[in-house]
This record gives C-alpha cells, sequence and structure tokens, in this order.
C-alpha cells in the first residue's frame, strides 16, 4: 500500500512536528530543552554541506558560463541592489519605530540591567570594522575557507577558481565535469538529510519554547509585534512591488518556498536552507552562475529582515531607557549601521555584535540596553531569518532577470501551479520528495 503523497509532504510534514515540538515545550518544558541536540544536529548536518555545495555551483556555473566580465556584472549589480533594498529596510524599520514606539512607557534605568549578559557581544562588536571584515574575507589557505565554512571565504575561492578553469578551458574540461558530478553527489546528499527535517524542527521548536517559555513574550510583546508586522509588511509590499516588476507575484513566490520557509521558522537559521534556496532557484529559472554567485552573497551583504531589526531594535532601547535621540543622532546611527551591518554579516548572534559594535562607536545609548531584548531575540531570530530567505530569492530572480538570464516561461510554470516540473540545470531528482513543481 503506497503513502499517500499528502503525507510524503515535507512542508506537512515539518509543519506537525513543529507543532508537536511547541506542545511539547510548553507542557514539559524539561524534555523539550532537552530535545535541544536534534535541532543542532540537523542544522550542523546542512552547515557542513554548505561550503562544497558552493564551491560546485558556482565552479560549474561561471566555467560553463565562459564570460568573466559578465561575471563582474553580476557581482557588482548585485553589491548595488543589496546597498539599496538593505538601506531602505534600515529606513522603514527606523520609521515604524518613531511612529509606533514600542519602547515608550518602560522607563528601564540602565543601572539596573546585567551587563554580564551581553559582554560575549560587546567583546566582538569592538573587534569588527570595515577593514577587519574585508581582510576576513580572505582566508588564510586554500582549505582553511571550507575548514571554517565561511560563506564569503568558500565564494572567493570558488570564483577564482571557476574563473581560471574559464580561462584555461578545453584542458579544464575534466576537472570541471568531476566537480560537476560532485555537486549531484551533494546535492543527493542534501535530499537524504532534509528527510530529518521534521525531526530538526521538532528539537529546535521544543528547546526554544521550554527554555524560554511563552510568558517571557508577554513583557516585550510590542517590540515583537512591531517587528512581526514590520518585516511581513517589507515582503508583501516592497519585495512584492519588485517581484511584480520581475513578472511574478510574490504570495506565488512565497508559496513556492513554503518548505525552506518552515525549516528556517523551526531552527532560526536561513542557512539551513542554502543548498536547497539554489536549487530552487535554479528550478525557477534562473542561471546556474547567477543563482551561485547571488544567493552566497545575499547571506551576507542581503540581509533584510536583519536590517529593520537593528534601527527598530535602536530606536526601542532608546525609548525604554529614556533617552531621546536628535533626528542628527539617528541619521548618524543609520550611518553606521550602514556599514556595520556588513562587518558583523557573518558572526553568530550578528544582530546582537551589530548592535553593540554601534552603539560603543556612537556613545549615544549606553551599550546595557541589549540587555533587554535577549529575553526575547531568539523568537523575532525566526522573523529576521524568514526576512533574508525571502529576500535573497527575490533578488536572485530580479538580477536574473536584470541580466537576461531568467526564464520567463519557467518561472510562470513553476510558479502557477504546474505539475510537470521542468529540467533544471542540474539534476531535478534531487529535490524528491520536496514537491518544488507542486506549488
Amino acid at each position: 500500500m503506497t503513502t499517500p503523497r499528502l503525507f510524503r509532504s515535507l512542508y506537512l510534514q515539518v509543519l506537525v512536528a513543529v507543532l508537536i515540538g511547541a506542545l511539547l515545550g510548553h507542557l514539559r518544558p524539561a524534555v523539550g530543552v532537552a530535545l535541544r541536540p536534534l535541532g543542532e544536529g540537523f542544522i550542523k548536518l546542512v552547515k557542513m554541506l554548505i561550503a562544497p555545495v558552493i564551491f560546485a555551483t558556482v565552479v560549474v556555473g561561471i566555467a560553463k558560463m565562459g564570460d568573466l566580465r559578465k561575471l563582474g556584472r553580476i557581482g557588482i549589480k548585485a553589491i548595488l541592489y543589496f546597498e539599496v533594498v538593505t538601506t531602505c529596510a534600515l529606513v522603514i524599520g527606523l520609521l515604524v519605530g518613531k511612529l509606533v514606539r514600542p519602547g515608550a512607557g518602560l522607563h528601564v534605568a540602565a543601572a539596573s540591567l546585567d551587563s554580564k549578559a551581553i559582554a560575549s557581544y560587546v567583546s566582538a562588536g569592538r573587534h569588527l570594522g570595515a577593514v577587519d571584515f574585508l581582510l576576513n574575507v580572505i582566508p588564510s589557505t586554500l582549505v582553511d575557507a571550507f575548514a571554517k565554512g565561511d560563506i564569503l571565504q568558500v565564494l572567493l575561492v570558488s570564483v577564482l577558481f571557476g574563473a581560471a578553469a574559464a580561462i584555461v578551458g578545453e584542458p579544464a574540461a575534466p576537472v570541471v565535469a568531476f566537480v560537476d558530478a560532485v555537486g549531484h553527489v551533494l546535492f543527493r546528499m542534501v535530499g537524504i538529510i532534509m528527510r530529518l527535517a521534521p525531526l530538526g524542527a521538532l528539537g529546535a521548536i521544543a528547546f526554544t519554547v521550554g527554555q524560554y517559555g511563552v510568558g517571557a513574550l508577554v513583557g516585550l510583546a510590542k517590540l515583537m509585534a512591531t517587528f512581526y508586522l514590520t518585516g511581513a509588511l517589507f515582503v508583501l509590499i516592497f519585495l512584492g512591488l519588485i517581484a511584480r516588476r520581475c513578472g511574478f507575484g510574490i504570495i506565488a513566490f512565497i508559496r513556492y518556498l513554503r518548505e525552506e520557509i518552515l525549516i528556517v521558522l523551526a531552527t532560526s537559521s536561513s542557512e539551513t536552507v542554502l543548498p536547497r534556496l539554489i536549487r530552487k532557484m535554479e528550478a525557477l529559472g534562473c542561471k546556474p552562475a547567477v543563482a551561485g554567485v547571488v544567493i552566497p552573497m545575499g547571506y551576507s551583504f542581503n540581509l533584510d529582515g536583519t536590517s529593520i531589526y537593528l534601527t527598530l531594535a535602536t530606536l526601542f532601547v532608546s525609548q525604554a531607557l529614556d533617552v531621546p535621540l536628535g533626528l542628527g543622532q539617528e541619521l548618524g546611527l543609520l550611518a553606521i549601521l550602514l556599514l556595520t551591518s556588513k562587518g558583523a554579516a557573518a558572526v553568530t548572534g550578528s544582530g546582537f555584535v551589530t548592535l553593540a559594535a554601534t552603539l560603543s562607536v556612537t556613545g549615544t545609548l549606553p551599550v546595557e540596553g541589549l540587555a533587554l531584548l535577549l529575553g526575547v531575540d531568539r523568537f523575532m531570530s525566526e522573523a529576521r531569518a524568514i526576512t533574508n530567505l525571502i529576500g535573497n530569492g527575490v533578488a536572485t530572480v530580479a538580477l536574473a532577470r536584470w541580466e537576461n538570464d531568467l526564464d520567463q516561461d519557467q518561472l510562470r510554470r513553476m510558479l502557477s501551479g504546474a505539475r510537470t516540473e521542468p529540467s533544471p540545470p542540474r539534476a531535478p531528482r534531487d529535490l524528491e520528495h520536496t514537491d518544488v513543481g507542486d506549488h
């Protein structure tokens, strides 16, 4: 007897796991906390494949593209797009914070806050800067980039390798064919690991609810509601306008990425779906060279959700501590965040690290105010990661269209609910049981 297609859907399996995990964490907090290894184990399994997947995708894409000037053009356009969109996200967070004033009325004394709780973030923030960030992009050795799993370092090595292969030409063909074959195997491994996504989701959600409890949300409910609503409106309106200009609807696009969104919601990490996002953008009609370059870059430079959070959280701290900011100070913070948000891109806890770096530089607000956010940051990280994920997906399609590397017919078929899955540049079966073309 065959299993009904509905029950083989990864989306349904993860959704059920999330509900069970949340219920278990609420009713049996100790059990929920004990399930933490399930979530962390799943995240580590996916992260171990990110570096080789990026390498295989980028190298093959560039080598087959052959036009290195086009590669440089894609990179420049991507950086330009990222800067414009993330700046808009920072401004939107600032405007919403001034309008809603989520921290008003709390009247918290800075002296009453526990500065030890944020000591590690402050220490990391002091060592961030533009020079440090640029030097960090260059790995110590070729192997070191893959050992550390730094996305930008791996991307640099991949671009250089792919460009060299394209210059060498025919003699490098066997090497490119080997890397392509390795890529097929890696994506098959991703497909196998993704079958564990329900277990990972259950463990991650059970731990979050069991460790922090829903009671932690009550005190800062206004901030959370403001952030979630702002993120949703940014996706539906701002990114929706970009999507419309590119010939597709944002709702259909979100539905297409529903499994990835649910996995990110459970794990609070958009990196868990990076390999799948590359493949799904290829299946959507984006050329591999564009998807392979834009998505890894976007994971460091195109953090829309994080950008909204940064300015909104800064104003929240200002309002909660009763430290008013003038227009000049707000614009100064905005300018600094434009730089520090890139410097902390690849750092764990980047939201706090960036805020710590910004507040330390300006001296306008006490850094201890970040302690106010520790209790609910875990619950807001899901919204940040989901907004970042959707933003990077939209960016990939937009840049592919900008470069005339987007198959518009395939895009329409995939987003219109067509059941016939087109053949992407790589083997489409690697995403088996993920309903790529069933939306």
